[in-house]
């Protein structure tokens, strides 16, 4: 069992926060883990976002896992694991990022959309599998996939993901959904933030919940 694991069996959304500036981090980090969010990534294309990171983490370390996202070097997951980090997801794989992103000791979720991607991000060490852009990974591909790579790797859709996308996704097999401008944009209100969020973790519930049931009813 990865340190992923856990927060997948809670509500396995992963708040992605682009744009994020250090002055609004504790208020959107309050709205986001009062709506039961355990997942946040601050992408690194952000403005000061290690300084985000560090507030966060600080904060909600004990109850939340923080870290980065867009990192696309090994220099940037070692800095992310300085500031307090514990998440480290990217756009694409890149073996030499996922390595240096294992040594610091982060959870490691790459971007993939092949096939061959994923086995060789899984090869080096990942920990999930972020399956970008959604958009051209549809459930069909999805449940494909599913059927070939390792029944304990998560894979985690991210790209025009919202509250209606969850269900399809979930029957094909997905584990997790990366959220970014449905839940979060720049300038947007925490209060904003935790009303969409708690919507969202609604919609996630009662996916879930129905998944469940077509399953045990063999569908």
């Amino acid at each position: 069992m990865t340190a992923l694991q856990p927060h997948l069996a809670g509500l396995p959304l992963i708040a992605i926060l682009r744009g994020l500036r250090p002055e609004e981090a504790l208020p959107i980090g309050e709205a986001l883990v009062g709506a039961g969010f355990t997942l946040i990534e601050v992408t690194l294309n952000s403005p000061e976002p290690l300084e985000s990171i560090r507030l966060l983490s600080d904060r909600f370390g004990e109850s939340a896992r923080v870290g980065a996202g867009t990192i696309l070097d090994p220099a940037a997951a070692h800095a992310v694991a300085e500031a307090g980090g514990r998440l480290a997801v990217m756009p694409h794989f890149d073996s030499d990022v996922v390595t240096a992103a294992k040594a610091a000791g982060l959870i490691t979720v790459p971007g993939v959309a092949t096939p061959s991607q994923a086995f060789a991000a899984l090869r080096h060490g990942a920990d999930a599998l972020k399956l970008f852009p959604a958009d051209a990974l549809p459930p069909a591909v999805v449940k494909a996939w599913r059927a070939v790579l390792p029944a304990q790797v998560p894979l985690i859709p991210v790209g025009g993901i919202d509250g209606h996308g969850f269900a399809p996704y979930l029957a094909a097999g997905a584990q997790a959904f990366g959220i970014g401008s449905t839940l979060y944009k720049p300038g947007r209100s925490a209060a904003e933030v935790g009303r969409i969020a708690g919507e969202l973790r609604e919609a996630f519930e009662a996916a879930r919940a129905t998944t469940s049931i077509r399953r045990a009813a063999g569908f």
